[in-house]
């Protein structure tokens, strides 16, 4: 597979590229009036910002890198006073980056890039393989700034449960941070995080045994039921049965106690293969996982294939089932897709006489996994010959799925009823209602792009110039009343020009359009207090404008960018915008802490830290050897 060529590396530059700096809350300027809903609460991103990055020819892709939190609290101002933003951001102290900080031994990344697993040789693999192995064994030697116990780098999203405020990634368990300062507290098993003290010795992800490392990574994108409060997870591995399932209830006296304990670990049957499965489903009742034919599996390399492989022979696989009784999955077939991210998932029972339950979900799906090869600039593979039937356009859609599940057919692969787009714009990270996840919510907002899909040109990085609200409710229902062509079929056939001639306030796609040169991030909705409809509240962004790159495409040291309050229900006004002390990169996934949840946070006695060399013990004769074998492998 052919490696980029062109320097510097699309997702290492320009406002991709990492910053250095990193900041304890410093008071920002804004013009526009913050709404009193903000007050108190803190909006927080996440994304991979490379601490070890003097090698800009290096493999590199846009998932990797060192997790980084960006945030902006909004703190209340005293009496007759406007509310204050401040603006943050600061490492997660992960195992990883603690031993990677300050090293001058190492010449790239300790974890090897996705880049290298998607297009490299096996033995390139089996080379960066075993230097990050042998380098995860010299960490627990003497000399080392910690011992690196879980190779996960957190860079992926931010959600709160039961009192903690948790950074995700799939190489490892959740990691609990500290608001507003973003200060790392440790590692959380489902039960206790790192650094809360003995509040309980069970097991929690991952169980016992030897199995326990690989079987407590978990998804980026955990769901947390607005009603019930449980964190709902899985757990993708390299051996059977592949997927583990866990639910999570709350502990705390405020939550809603539940009558059920925890579930951990427990196995999902049907899987075949390791998969890269980075999201799922989750309504009230039941729950979705996505087996799609987007491998990642170190097999692979034996077989004459990547780590990551897609194969578009294969078909999508869905597997639907009661969320605390796992082992009565049902499985769906369909055409080969890529799916990321699901926007929502929400049940209903027919009317009919024998109130078949049907279990929805919309998804952003791709036609191919283009995305997974532009994002660390490969030329993708030359695919095999596809059957005509599984043929698609290049594109990436909100979609819609309708699953009838019947409890009498266990193991049985059933027939999806419904499958089309919902409108033909490309539709990435979207995002809800909080209060309206897992139910029928009206309303998906998300990212979109004037080109005709995320895939962008090789060589050149996906941007977002258009944030866009779809109104799933109202096409659904077209789609029902007048239903397109399964699979291959969208109810609104309109591109991203023709929704933007369209000025009717009713109409089901609506689209803010970012400045000439300024691109957004991915959004979160935030409800008004006392909310007349589901879309009445704002959409928080962050905003790069880039006529501050030089002219080699490079940000200026001063480069800033600024955080974007939205009307989320007309789509047009911007109601307040942050200027922020420095730039945002452009990263991953966000969320929104409610001044609520930051007063509710559990205790804990300790926070993450770095070692300082003083505290590094250089005098034993296994620091030597560890230090020379450490700078020798780089």
């Amino acid at each position: 597979m052919e490696k980029q060529t062109w320097s510097p590396h699309p997702y290492l530059s320009g406002n991709f590229a990492p910053i250095k700096q990193t900041r304890r809350l410093t008071r920002c300027t804004h013009v526009g009036n913050i709404p009193e809903e903000l007050a108190g609460g803190q909006y927080v991103r996440n994304g991979g910002n490379p601490i070890t990055n003097d090698d800009l020819g290096r493999d590199a892709h846009w998932f990797d890198g060192d997790g980084m939190l960006t945030g902006v609290l909004f703190r209340r101002g005293g009496k007759g006073r406007d509310i204050e933003p401040e603006f943050v951001n600061q490492y997660i102290l992960t195992d990883v980056y603690l031993n990677a900080k300050d090293n001058c031994n190492l010449k790239w990344p300790i974890l090897p890039s996705i880049a290298t697993l998607v297009g490299a040789s096996l033995l390139t693999i089996i080379t960066v393989a075993l230097r990050t192995l042998t380098l995860v064994l010299l960490s627990r030697l003497p000399g080392s700034k910690r011992a690196m116990k879980k190779i996960s780098v957190a860079n992926t999203g931010v959600l709160y449960h039961d009192g903690r405020a948790l950074a995700t990634c799939e190489s490892g368990p959740p990691l609990r941070f500290q608001l507003p300062s973003l200060e790392t507290v440790g590692w959380y098993n489902g039960r206790r995080a790192e650094n809360e003290g003995h509040l309980d010795n069970e097991a929690g992800f991952g169980g016992d045994g030897l199995m326990r490392c690989m079987k407590e990574w978990t998804t980026g994108h955990p769901r947390v039921d607005p009603i019930t409060k449980e964190l709902v997870s899985f757990h993708a591995v390299f051996m059977k049965p592949f997927v583990y399932y866990s639910v999570v209830p709350p502990t705390m006296s405020s939550a809603k106690r539940s009558s059920r304990g925890p579930m951990f670990n427990i196995p999902i049957t049907g899987v075949s293969l390791p998969k890269m499965m980075h999201d799922f489903g989750v309504s009230t009742g039941h729950t979705v996982i996505m087996d799609l034919p987007l491998s990642l599996d170190p097999m692979n390399s034996i077989r004459g294939k990547p780590v990551v492989s897609y194969d578009p022979t294969e078909t999508s696989r869905y597997g639907v089932f009661p969320r605390y009784e796992p082992d009565k999955i049902q499985w769906y077939e369909t055409n080969p897709c890529v799916v990321f991210h699901t926007a929502n998932c929400w049940d209903t029972i027919s009317e009919s006489s024998e109130g078949e339950t049907h279990v929805h979900l919309l998804v952003c799906r791709l036609t191919s996994a283009s995305v997974v090869y532009s994002a660390g600039a490969i030329v993708p593979p030359v695919s095999k010959p596809v059957p005509p039937e599984y043929v698609e356009e290049e594109q990436c859609r909100l979609y819609y799925y309708s699953f009838p599940f019947s409890n009498g057919e266990i193991n049985k692969t059933l027939t999806i009823r419904h499958q089309w787009a919902l409108s033909a714009i490309p539709f990435e990270f979207p995002t809800t209602s909080p209060s309206h996840s897992m139910s029928a919510a009206r309303y998906i907002y998300g990212c979109s792009t004037g080109a005709i899909s995320y895939g962008p040109a090789l060589g050149k990085a996906a941007k977002i110039d258009y944030l866009a609200k779809i109104d799933a409710e109202t096409l659904i229902a077209r789609g029902i009343a007048h239903p397109p062509q399964q699979i291959k079929g969208c109810v609104d056939t309109r591109n991203v020009d023709e929704v933007m001639q369209n000025t009717d306030d009713k109409d089901p796609v609506k689209l803010f359009r970012m400045p000439r040169g300024w691109f957004a991030q991915e959004p979160r909705f935030v409800p008004r207090g006392n909310a007349e409809t589901e879309d009445d509240g704002w959409l928080l962004t962050y905003v790069f404008d880039e006529s501050q790159l030089n002219a080699k495409g490079e940000c200026s040291k001063d480069a800033i960018s600024e955080l974007w309050i939205i009307n989320a229900r007309n789509m047009r006004d911007i109601v307040a915008r942050v200027k922020l002390p420095q730039r945002v990169p452009y990263g991953l996934h966000g969320a929104w802490f409610s001044e609520d949840e930051i007063a509710r946070q559990r205790p804990f006695e300790a926070v993450r830290r770095e070692t300082s060399k003083e505290e590094v013990d250089t005098s034993n004769p296994l620091s030597i050897i560890r230090d020379s074998i450490e700078r020798w492998i780089g």
